[in-house]
């Protein structure tokens, strides 16, 4: 995404830097500085980072122990709670598609706003955090299933990106950067872009590096 975006802007790729935002059922964020990972919301294993589609993301450590003198219940059944059935799913109690959620949430269901909420406010704080690993962002990219195909949601995480001066078209966004060239802030403020994944792409490209 972020080669991608260097090229739609007709910069050198090792020359920006920029947070890119992969949501999906699962989801991460990454910095990205001059061409390189410099760091990412994942851990030793997915879990770890962003509030995802089952998923829980970031808890407490402590939580373990509390679940396990609480509920009686075995470490491999409380890794499998937060893996499986945390997240969009456990929050709402509704699904682990967003976009069952969002529809929940229209109708009322308290708990799948509760879940929007917090997926978009740990994603917001997530990407500010990661702007501390960068000396400046050139821009914030959304991509993956609900990145890519939610423009409440992507409104919503830019909410709480204040500090970081974005100012959304409302309409570049209803058409999720298509007719904009992947563009959906305005002129001025933070570059904010949707960029459609291609990893069949990429492992191609890093195939043909490889081979001799």
């Amino acid at each position: 995404m972020t080669l991608e975006a260097a090229r739609r802007l007709g910069k050198p790729y090792d020359q920006l830097q920029f947070i890119s935002a992969h949501l999906g059922n699962g989801c991460s964020a990454t910095a990205v500085k001059h061409g390189r990972s410099v760091d990412t919301t994942m851990g030793l294993t997915p879990l770890e980072g962003l509030v995802m589609g089952t998923r829980s993301g970031d808890v407490d450590p402590s939580l373990l122990l509390f679940l396990q003198q609480r509920e009686g219940l075995r470490l491999a059944e409380i890794i499998e709670i937060l893996t499986r059935k945390s997240g969009l799913l456990g929050v709402s109690g509704v699904s682990h598609d967003m976009r069952s959620v969002i529809t929940a949430a229209d109708d009322g269901n308290s708990r799948a706003q509760l879940a929007i909420d917090l997926f978009c406010h740990r994603l917001g704080r997530a990407i500010l955090g990661l702007a501390a690993s960068l000396t400046s962002v050139d821009g914030v990219i959304f991509t993956g299933g609900v990145g890519e195909n939610s423009a409440f949601i992507r409104g919503k995480v830019l909410s709480h990106l204040a500090i970081l001066h974005p100012e959304i078209d409302p309409k570049l966004n209803e058409q999720h950067g298509k007719q904009s060239n992947g563009r959906i802030s305005s002129g001025s403020g933070l570059l904010c872009l949707v960029i459609p994944t291609n990893e069949e792409l990429m492992i191609a490209r890093e195939t043909d590096r490889l081979t001799p």
